[in-house]
């Protein structure tokens, strides 16, 4: 195998590990449209999968969700709302590279959405001066997984994978300066336990 199948190799690998380890969002079957467009073996697997589990997710919350209705009724809009633009993009759009442009950029805006949403706790951070409001792990999963997708849609030459993720590395490496910046430190009380 040559050097550059290789590397390709193992930079989809890395896409598929670090985002099955973080799915935070429910953008699975518009990048599985996008990647089924492409023909992109890496974003079908690992989109089919998330897609899956989020499914997963949302039947176990509902069967422990004590009021049932308005959850039912949002999951409802909400698929309501991803058909209608499944049949915009399918029905609307009939030129595939078109289409494959408008997916593209419409799973760019809302998976950079996705990457900037943490920072909506940003204000209560500095405030408070306590980073207890971000997740570590979720901040380390989204590192890794931003960069990779970062890499793979570079190595591909596609903007629309490249482009909305590496807001995922930025957003990352700002929380991991606010963990710093803002770290725990022992209170009093414990530091007397201690002794």
């Amino acid at each position: 195998m040559e050097a550059g199948g290789v590397a390709d190799s193992l930079l989809s690998g890395a896409c598929v590990l670090f985002t099955l380890g973080m799915f935070s969002s429910g953008l699975n079957l518009s990048w599985l449209s996008y990647g089924a467009l492409k023909g992109d073996g890496t974003l079908i697997i690992v989109n089919s999968v998330g897609a899956m589990l989020q499914t997963l997710y949302i039947l176990v919350y509902l069967h422990y969700c004590p009021r049932k209705r308005g959850v039912l009724l949002q999951t409802a809009a909400l698929l309501g709302v991803l058909l209608l633009g499944f049949g915009y993009f399918w029905l609307l759009v009939p030129d595939l590279e078109a289409r494959l442009q408008w997916l593209g950029l419409f799973c760019s805006v809302f998976t950079i959405s996705m990457y900037l949403s943490p920072l909506a706790d940003l204000a209560k951070v500095i405030q408070t001066k306590s980073a207890q409001h971000f997740s570590f792990s979720l901040t380390i999963a989204t590192l890794l997984a931003s960069a990779s997708w970062t890499l793979y849609g570079f190595r591909l030459k596609d903007p629309y994978i490249t482009v909305p993720n590496f807001p995922g590395i930025v957003t990352s490496f700002i929380r991991l300066w606010l963990f710093w910046k803002y770290s725990q430190k022992p209170d009093r009380n414990s530091q007397l336990l201690q002794t």
